[in-house]
Parts: structure tokens; sequence; C-alpha cells
């Protein structure tokens, strides 16, 4: 993984010393709230409904066992022993106070992190596949390409005051893991009819009030030819984007109000005058970032304690059955690792929990961890003959839930517990799911299910593209839950269809269940998906499950 160099260290300190100068002026009152808050953006640093809070870049969602040992570290010294893990791969401190950020951004400098445009209207961490590196299906490991985009972009001059936040996903998969086409750009390696890897380049997605999938601008764009063609689109982008209605500020709404055609001829124009001011130096840095990400050296375990452990214990085997995915090398696995037991907030690690982890990376996962948009862990990196003792290990950790991609593993955004734009409680709703669904002890019958839950039309919590999205609203001062149905973040992505009417917060999870367990008599066998039914009977049959009194009427009338 990238390293820091000289200047790195230099750059995220020289910030950090800056911020404390703004820190301590806002304390003695120098500065206003208002003339510190976009000081404090540009520092990944919110003011939510209770306290501060400190949004922290993973960088592409990857960092070492030191750098996890460090966050625990600072959940303990400067919060409340515990972090969230979010959907872009970062992680929030909820409840820092104002004097001591400084120390924590000094902190994470020493192992090598930051919170820099982690907040304000520019680019902001830059996503990638949570498998990137170690997937079987993987194309090309995009982790260094989406390094060399995040040195690109950092204090980028041009791009720090554009319309609105900017966000760009990167996958190097045909099997889309990073929900690339629900970003401003999102980025497919894909390869041409002579085998040479590239990018589907992927304008104007995103959720929010709007959702809306994105478009190809390009089918095909070389690899070197990246750097210039992002700018091109940022360029365009920040000339074209509206800053007169903040809703409307977003590239999506650009895309669509102007057109993917004219888009399209706008970049190309652009990237025609900028790639000649490349000269290449953009690549001879790329070379630089992809020694760093080599392949670790593979270890040879034996597989005969997996073995034993998949025959003998059924806790293990339904472990290894829903939590491990298959690894470039046959002979390891891709471990990951819910944050989401069943009750507990979706994305929270206690220090202790962190702590674990970044122990078993350096045990027994080549000191690799990632951090996945839907708010869990990923040791990338585990031979299939230490599996049993990472299982026990996070088991002992309460770490061990078997429900990867299953209905209890729920996307959800802090909601009103938490932030200030919410209009609704998402937490407890996602618990209260999650602990039913345990009850039920129906969710490895039910499959793989998506489940995503936002407190207000932000939309976190990715509910658009849900198999099943819960978005929470104010009715009069009542909190009320709309139903989205049919949504899918992966290469097929489509935005969810709204079922009907909403529900109140006591009748949200009854209707969660019906949903679910009537889906299993839709079904045309136990491997068909909920998606997958949904796509092949449509939304009526879905909508009578849920609203039953409606049927009623319907047979009444």
């Amino acid at each position: 993984m990238y390293t820091y160099t000289e200047f790195d260290d230099a750059f995220v300190r020289e910030r950090v010393a800056q911020f404390r100068g703004q820190v301590e002026r806002r304390i003695d009152g120098s500065l206003t709230e208002d003339e510190f808050r976009p000081l404090r953006l540009m520092n990944g640093l919110y003011l939510q409904l209770h306290a501060y809070m400190l949004r922290v870049a993973i960088p592409y969602g990857t960092l070492n066992g030191a750098q996890m040992r460090q966050l625990a570290y600072i959940a303990e010294r400067w919060d409340r022993g515990y972090g969230h893990f979010t959907t872009r791969q970062n992680i929030q401190y909820n409840w820092p106070k104002l004097s001591d950020v400084p120390d924590m951004l000094s902190a994470l400098a020493d192992v090598g992190m930051h919170a820099i445009q982690t907040s304000g209207n520019t680019i902001r961490n830059v996503t990638a596949d949570h498998f990137a590196g170690a997937a079987a299906d993987e194309i090309e490991d995009p982790r260094p390409v989406a390094e060399l985009l995040r040195q690109w972009s950092t204090d980028h001059p041009e791009f720090q005051f554009l319309p609105r936040k900017f966000k760009i996903a990167i996958t190097g998969s045909p099997n889309d893991r990073a929900v690339t086409r629900a970003h401003d750009i999102g980025l497919r390696m894909v390869r041409n009819d002579a085998g040479e890897p590239g990018f589907e380049v992927i304008v104007g997605g995103g959720l929010g009030r709007t959702p809306m999938i994105g478009k190809t601008v390009r089918d095909f764009l070389p690899k070197a030819d990246l750097l210039p063609y992002v700018e091109a689109i940022l360029s365009v982008y920040n000339t074209l984007g509206r800053r007169d209605n903040k809703y409307k500020a977003r590239i999506k709404i650009t895309v669509h109000e102007t057109g993917i055609e004219a888009i399209r001829e706008m970049v190309e124009a652009r990237f025609a005058e900028l790639r000649p001011e490349f000269t290449g130096a953009d690549q001879e840095v790329l070379a630089g970032i992809e020694a760093q990400f080599a392949a670790p050296e593979w270890a040879k375990v034996s597989a005969a304690p997996f073995e034993a452990a998949y025959t003998n214990d059924p806790l293990f085997r339904s472990f290894a059955d829903t939590n491990l995915a298959a690894h470039r090398n046959p002979d390891y696995a891709i471990v990951s690792v819910s944050l989401k037991a069943h009750g507990a907030t979706p994305g929270d690690a206690t220090a202790d929990q962190m702590r674990t982890l970044a122990d078993l990376a350096e045990r027994y996962g080549h000191d690799e961890l990632r951090i996945s948009h839907e708010q869990n862990v990923i040791l990338p990196h585990v031979p299939k003959g230490h599996l049993p003792a990472v299982h026990a290990a996070l088991k002992a950790a309460g770490l061990a839930t078997a429900n990867i991609g299953l209905a209890s593993d729920i996307i959800a955004c802090p909601g009103m517990d938490y932030c200030a734009l919410a209009t609704a409680r998402s937490i407890p709703i996602a618990q209260e799911i999650a602990t039913r669904v345990d009850e039920l002890k129906l969710e490895h019958d039910i499959g793989a299910l998506k489940i995503k839950i936002s407190g207000c039309i932000n939309a976190c919590g990715h509910h658009h593209v849900g198999h099943i999205g819960i978005l929470g609203l104010d009715r009069a001062g009542v909190e009320n839950y709309q139903i989205t149905l049919g949504g899918d973040g992966t290469e097929t992505a489509s935005i969810g269809e709204r079922a009907g009417p909403g529900f109140s917060a006591d009748e949200i999870v009854p209707a969660i269940e019906r949903l679910i367990t009537g889906y299993l008599d839709l079904r045309n066998s136990p491997d068909e998906t909920f998606l997958a039914a949904y796509r092949r009977l449509g939304a009526e049959p879905f909508k009578a499950i849920l609203y039953p009194q409606e049927k009623e009427k319907a047979r009444a009338a």
C-alpha cells in the first residue's frame, strides 16, 4: 500500500499547524462561527446536531494495522471509545471537543492519515472496490490509479471551490462493488478488443433528492489518458455547473440539463487541449505508485485446519459460506468482517474491536485492511489455513456475525441521532429490522438482500440503490418511512421505485417483515434473489404484500 513521502508528510503537518491556529482563534473569539465554517470544512470538521464531528479519510478504503490501531487510540483518547465507518470508506468521530481536534489530526499524521477534503465543495475521498488487489474476478488493481487521483486532486487550485461536492469511484472488476454508476465520475476497468486494460468513464450519477444513474461518456479510455480526461470533465463541470441553486449544482443536473452528447463534445474538446500538457509526468508518478501496490509474498499454509473446521464446526461453516469471497490466490480467501451484529449500530466499531482487527491483519493478513462502502471491514489476504484462528478471534470480539450480504447487513446513515440535516431516525430502525430478522431465523433462507436506510432526502444511506430502500421523512412532526423497491448499485444499476404511502415508526418493521417473508412465496426457486424476483414479476405483487388493506378494498369493490 502507499506510504507517505517526505513531501506528503510535510504537507499534512503544515495543514495541521495551520488549522491549530485557526481553532485557537475560533476559541478565543477572533473568528466567528461563520468565518470558521469554511476553514473547518476544509479539514473535515462538521458541526452536527449535538457536537462537532471529524471525518477522517481512508483513501480508497485501504489501511494497515498501525493505522487501524491509531484510529482506536483516537477513539479512546478524544472521543467516546468508538468510531463510525461510512459509505465513503471513511471513519467519523462524533463527539470530539473543538480544542482537541488539532491533536487528533496530528495523531493521524503520525501514521500517514488526514481529514483533508472529506468535506466541502471539492473532490472528496476517492473510493474503490473493497476487494481491490485481492478479488479473483479483477482485471487489475485499481488502487494505484485511485492514489494518483488522490494526489492530483488534493489542494488542486482549480477544483477547491466547485459548484458542489464531487465524488469519484473506481473498480478494476467487471462486477461492480464500488457503486460507480451512482457517482459524479465512475470508472470501470474494461478491456478493449486488443485485450488492453482501460476504463469505461461514467458521469452524472448521484443519489440525494434527485437520484440518477450515471451515463457513459467514454466506452474505453486508455489508462495513460485517464488523468487529463478526468481533469477535462472537472473543468467542464466547473464552468457549466450551477451556483445559483445548491440543489441543482451537482454534475448530474449539469449532464441532465445539457445532455450527454453535448457534455461529451465539450469534454473531448477540453481533453484535446489538456492532454499535451501532461507530457507523461503523470505516468511516471503512476509507475512509482504501482510499485508500492505489488502483491505480498504469498505464504504457504496448509489448508487442513480450514477443512477440519468447515466439516466439524457449524458456526465456522456458516461464517465461511457467508463472509468469505474468492481470492486471486486459490490458497487464500477474502474475509468480510461484519460491523452489523444483530441489534448493533451499523458501521460502529469500538476501540477494542479496531485493535483486534489490527492484530489479525498483522498476524494473518499481510498487514492489510479495507473499509467497504457497506460499512464493514475487510481482511483481503488471509491464507485458508488461518481462517479458523481468525474466526475464533473475531467471535471473541463480537465481530463474527455471519450476515454479509444478507437482510441484517443494513447500510444506515447516522440519521436524527447525530445529523443536523436528518428528518427521521435511521439507526434504531436498522437495529429493529436486524433484530427481527434474527428472530425469524430466515436470513440465510432469504439469501442475498440489500436493505439500505436514509434519515433524509440527502440519501447518505444509499436507499435509492437498495433492493429494499427506506427513506425517513418528517410528516407534520411525525416520522414517516417510505419504501422503495428494486434498486441496485452494481453493474446492472437501477434506482428503486417508490412502493406507495409511507409507514410510521411503529409500522415500518412489520412492513419489512411482510415484504421479506412474502418474497419467499413469490420466488420461483430458492436460488432466485429478491432483486431477480422483483425484476421478473414487477412491483405489483410486492405492493400487494406491503399494503394488504388495499388488496382487501379492491376485493370489496
